[in-house]
């Protein structure tokens, strides 16, 4: 399936429908978000990276803030940084390997969501450009280091799946009812989402409603 600008979805969106797609429809169907400590310093850090332009070394070029789009997931975006990297092809030309570099605020997760988001961003390029992108990193801001990320078969599959649930929760427009769990107690959204109080689903739309009418 092919998809058209029209119906393009944020890529970010792919790591928040694997954390909790109550809190992907709360951001993309309700249009409701907050912000905490954790997702400040994440923002401040994105738009950091996003502000550095492009550096150029002997053989390796860095984007930083490089737009994304690809048809086959109908997602769009940026990259915090994609560096290209020159190598010598089959044919003995010299060829500019994409390796996208995404950068966070806390430690390597236990999910996929970070590695989905990364491969995600490979997937445009390769759209884009016409050549393979076999692998790249995630830099984490409390741990200071890389986390080399290839992209195989399994994560690409998770990748695709992981894009068209988000656009089947879009389509749906409907919010899915909230399941507490430890997770939630650091999430941005809980305030929003309410999860240990809207238990019969309401939107938090009419749960807020009905709270100032009262």
């Amino acid at each position: 399936m092919m998809y058209t600008e029209d119906d393009f979805l944020p890529l970010s969106g792919l790591q928040h429908i694997l954390f909790c797609e109550r809190q992907c429809a709360l951001i993309y169907v309700e249009q409701a978000w907050a912000e905490n400590r954790l997702t400040a310093e994440g923002r401040i850090m994105h738009e950091r990276v996003h502000q550095e332009g492009m550096e150029s070394r002997r053989d390796t070029r860095i984007e930083f803030g490089m737009p994304l789009h690809s048809f086959r997931l109908g997602i769009i975006g940026k990259a915090d940084a994609v560096e290209f990297h020159r190598n010598t092809g089959k044919n003995g030309k010299k060829v500019w390997i994409p390796f996208p570099v995404e950068y966070k605020r806390g430690k390597p997760k236990k999910d996929n969501s970070d590695k989905v988001q990364l491969c995600a961003q490979a997937i445009c390029l390769e759209e884009m450009m016409g050549i393979a992108v076999p692998a790249g990193a995630l830099f984490y801001g409390k741990t200071r280091r890389r986390l080399d990320v290839v992209f195989d078969n399994a994560l690409r599959l998770k990748t695709e799946d992981a894009a068209m649930r988000f656009h089947e929760l879009m389509n749906a427009g409907r919010t899915p009812k909230p399941v507490y769990s430890k997770k939630c107690d650091n999430c941005s959204m809980y305030d929003l989402c309410l999860p240990k109080t809207l238990k019969n689903g309401r939107s938090v739309s009419s749960y807020l409603m009905k709270a100032v009418l009262e």
